[in-house]
């Protein structure tokens, strides 16, 4: 009778664990339907869950009434919404071909015969966008999407140049730009880097949404191996007022020259200056050449090489379209045959900005730049001036300098030259690195 008894105890115990199970598994399912019931999309701070919604991109033709009238809406309420509007967004004249746009449907409205929108959203780019509710009253606003950046390493070894090193390591050829043009660009030839160079880099990546990738954001600091020198580069805002940022080594001093080298990106130099040039086509007779001539495909910007104000921006005879730059008292560069120019006359310019694009206006055989350098009013080879250096770290600010660059040398020197070239060190949420000094 007690064998008996206990078999039955042990059958009632596994019915109840069994039935236990079974509840416990419908109520897991009966929680994962409910939280996906529950779960929302957001986007552009609407749960869209609640919307019928439309996406669409500007086509040629476009207006932002013509996109209304197209879903029902009538031009006397489209003409008040956007009168209402334009003093946050002129939507009516604003909208550019090819950017993307939502509209929001009321889903209590969706079996009406004729469905209209209640809300126009039009995305500037990917981390701008404007809003357009009209749904009860008319509201109009412009919003950024959540940013993250992304602290993260990198490291390289050169075989045969940098843009190769970068992808086969599957990094941002953004990077070699910046290394090349905006802190290496007085120290380093990119052009003439040697198997065996190396490099380590902090950089930031930028996310929008935590999930789309924006690119690199900025470079916080540098370390470069080449030519048997190391050499070191430190990101550092000396004046957040003019907002001015720069590159310094690890003693403080300007990676940078007052002048680029030349004013467009990986350009070829296809002609020097020589005053005793002697040319074919003119039965060789000596026609000075007085610029230097980067070859570059039609359309390649060009950047002041430095800060100053355009005197010139016209067109002229065999110069073609061209734009002049003061830079101070004692120098001035010309930038010959563009194809548009980007800046006027009077416009002040800080180095790198781009004041135009190469053309093949004026007397020329090919597209090109035509820099032109002059020192006290008279035309003279760039590469033959010892040019000075860009401003220096006051002294007021060398102590905080130093002081700010202990720990990121640090981890620099940290770094191992690892095959695999990167890895995430830190989030930074909506902000970046850069030292502000106030």
């Amino acid at each position: 009778m007690r064998l008996k008894g206990l078999i039955v105890l042990a059958v009632f115990a596994m019915f109840f664990v069994a039935c236990k199970e079974d509840n416990s598994a419908e109520n897991y399912k009966k929680e994962v339907a409910e939280q996906k019931q529950e779960e929302k999309i957001l986007e552009f701070g609407f749960d869209l869950k609640k919307f019928e919604f439309k996406r669409d991109t500007v086509r040629r033709g476009d207006t932002f009434g013509i996109i209304l009238e197209r879903n029902n809406i009538g031009y006397p309420e489209i003409f008040q919404i956007a009168e209402k509007a334009k003093d946050t967004f002129d939507i009516a004249t604003k909208l550019q071909v090819g950017k993307p746009y939502t509209l929001l449907f009321d889903k209590k409205r969706i079996n009406d015969s004729i469905q209209k929108p209640t809300t126009f959203i039009y995305q500037q780019n990917l981390e701008d966008y404007v809003v357009i509710d009209f749904k009860d009253s008319i509201q109009a606003y412009t919003r950024t999407k959540p940013i993250t950046y992304v602290e993260k390493t990198a490291t390289g070894v050169i075989e045969n140049n940098i843009s190769e090193t970068l992808e086969n390591k599957g990094l941002s050829q953004v990077l070699a730009y910046k290394m090349a043009d905006d802190i290496y660009a007085w120290t380093i030839d990119f052009r003439r880097l040697q198997p065996g160079d190396r490099f380590k880099v902090i950089y930031t990546d930028k996310y929008i949404n935590d999930t789309i990738y924006a690119g690199v954001h900025n470079v916080k600091a540098a370390y470069f191996e080449h030519n048997g020198d190391s050499l070191y580069a430190f990101q550092f805002k000396t004046d957040s007022i003019k907002n001015i940022v720069d590159y310094f080594n690890e003693d403080a001093k300007n990676l940078r020259r007052a002048f680029l080298k030349m004013p467009v990106k990986f350009g070829r130099l296809s002609s020097r200056y020589n005053l005793n040039r002697r040319i074919a086509y003119y039965g060789y007779k000596v026609r000075p050449h007085k610029g230097t001539d980067f070859a570059a495909p039609v359309g390649t910007p060009i950047m002041a090489t430095a800060n100053g104000t355009v005197i010139e921006s016209t067109r002229r005879g065999g110069n073609g379209k061209y734009v002049k730059i003061r830079h101070n008292a004692t120098y001035s560069t010309q930038y010959l045959h563009m194809k548009a120019q980007n800046v006027k006359k009077g416009q002040y310019v800080r180095q790198g900005d781009i004041i135009g694009w190469v053309g093949m206006t004026g007397n020329t055989g090919g597209p090109h730049v035509c820099y032109r350098f002059w020192k006290n009013g008279k035309q003279v080879d760039p590469f033959k001036q010892k040019l000075p250096e860009a401003e220096p770290i006051s002294d007021s600010l060398k102590t905080k300098y130093l002081d700010h660059i202990k720990p990121i040398k640090q981890q620099l020197d940290n770094i191992f030259f690892l095959e695999t070239g990167t890895q995430k060190t830190e989030n930074t949420i909506t902000e970046d690195n850069t030292t502000d000094i106030q």
